[in-house]
C-alpha cells in the first residue's frame, strides 16, 4: 500500500488551512454578531426602563414644572429641551444645550413609610396649597442645580424667582390669569399665592373652622403655620452620556438645615445616552399637557444605536 506523495501532502495542507481559515471567518462573524444582539437587547432594556421611569413620574404628577412653555419674548424654545454627545449647538441666544425633566413629586410616593405623601411637607392631607415665595424651598431661582429657562445658566436671579426669568420675583399668582405674559400660567407666585392680601380665599372661610380670613397673607390654606407645603420636583437631566432622577426626600439629607427643597438623592437610570430630548406640547390649556421623550442610546462596543420615544399625558396616571 503507497502512502501519500509530498505533492498529495502539501494539497491535502493547503486545503485543510484554507477550511481552517473559513471556519474562523464564519466563527468570528458569529461571535460579532452576537455582541452586536446582545449590545442591542441591553440599549433597547435600558431605554424602556428610563422611559417607563420618566411616564410614571409625568403620569402621576400634577404638574409639570419643566420644560417651561415656549416663551414669546426669546429665540430660543423653552418648550423642546434637547442635549445629544456629542454637544449640540445651543440655539439662539442660549448658551448651552440642556435636557430637563422636572415634575411635582406624585403623590403615591412614600419613602419614609409614614403613611403621609412625601409631596406633603406639613401633612395636612393637601399638597402644595401653602407655597413659599420660593416655590421650592431651595433658596434658589427657580429649582436648585438646574437651568430651568434654557438659557444655558443655572439659578441666575432671587430666589423668589421661580421660573428663572430673571425678571421681577413673584409676578405671577395663582389665579388662572397669566400675569407677566411669558406664555407660563401661575409659575412664579409670592407667598400669598393669589395675591389677593388675604390668607387663603377672601372673605372665605377656607379650612372650615368657622372663622373667615385668619392669620396673614402668606397662610395660604389658613390654617397651621405660613410656607409651610412647597414644591417637590422630581427631576431627570442628562449628566456625560448618563440619565440621571433626581428624587427629593423626605428626610435631612445634606444634614445642613433641616428637610428643604435641597435634600434630595441622585441615581443613574440609563448609560450611553447619546440623545435625550424632552418636549411639552400643549392640547388645549396650560394645564393640558402632553410631554413627548425621546432617548437615543449608542453602544461604546459596537456603535450600535438604539432610539426610543414616547407621548404621555400629564396626570392622566393620577
Amino acid at each position: 500500500m503507497s502512502g501519500f506523495t509530498y505533492v498529495e501532502m502539501l494539497v491535502t495542507l493547503a486545503i485543510g488551512v484554507l477550511l481552517v481559515t473559513g471556519l474562523n471567518g464564519v466563527m468570528g462573524q458569529a461571535l460579532q454578531s452576537q455582541d452586536t444582539v446582545a449590545e442591542r437587547n441591553r440599549l433597547t432594556r435600558e431605554a424602556r426602563y428610563a422611559l417607563q421611569r420618566m411616564t410614571q413620574a409625568v403620569s402621576g404628577t400634577r404638574l409639570l414644572l419643566l420644560p417651561q412653555q415656549d416663551k414669546p419674548a426669546t429665540n430660543w424654545p423653552e418648550n423642546l429641551r434637547e442635549q445629544t454627545l456629542p454637544p449640540s449647538p445651543p440655539i439662539g441666544d442660549s448658551s448651552l444645550a440642556s435636557a430637563v425633566l422636572a415634575v411635582t413629586l406624585p403623590a403615591t410616593i412614600d419613602l419614609d413609610g409614614n403613611g403621609i405623601a412625601d409631596a406633603d411637607n406639613d401633612g395636612d392631607g393637601l399638597l402644595g396649597e401653602d407655597l413659599p415665595a420660593d416655590i421650592h424651598n431651595d433658596a434658589a431661582a427657580g429649582i436648585f442645580g438646574i437651568d430651568d429657562g434654557g438659557n444655558g445658566t443655572v439659578d441666575e436671579g432671587p430666589a423668589e424667582d421661580d421660573d428663572e426669568a430673571m425678571s421681577d420675583a413673584d409676578e405671577d399668582p395663582i389665579d388662572g390669569i397669566e400675569n407677566d405674559d411669558d406664555g407660563n400660567l401661575d409659575e412664579d407666585p409670592a407667598a400669598d399665592n393669589n395675591g389677593d392680601g388675604c390668607p387663603g380665599l377672601c372673605g372665605v372661610d377656607d379650612d372650615g373652622d368657622g372663622n373667615v380670613d385668619s392669620g396673614n397673607a402668606a397662610n395660604d390654606d389658613e390654617q397651621g403655620g405660613d410656607d409651610e407645603d412647597w414644591y417637590d420636583p422630581l427631576v431627570f437631566y442628562l449628566d456625560n452620556g448618563v440619565l440621571k432622577q433626581r428624587s427629593p426626600v423626605p428626610w435631612d439629607e445634606n444634614g445642613v438645615d433641616g428637610i428643604t427643597g435641597r435634600d434630595f438623592v441622585i441615581s443613574d437610570i440609563a448609560v450611553d445616552v447619546t440623545r435625550f430630548s424632552v418636549e411639552r406640547i400643549p392640547i388645549g390649556s396650560d394645564r393640558a399637557q402632553l410631554v413627548r421623550l425621546q432617548l437615543e442610546l449608542t453602544s461604546p462596543l459596537t456603535g450600535e444605536t438604539v432610539s426610543l420615544q414616547t407621548r404621555v399625558r400629564v396626570g392622566s396616571g393620577q
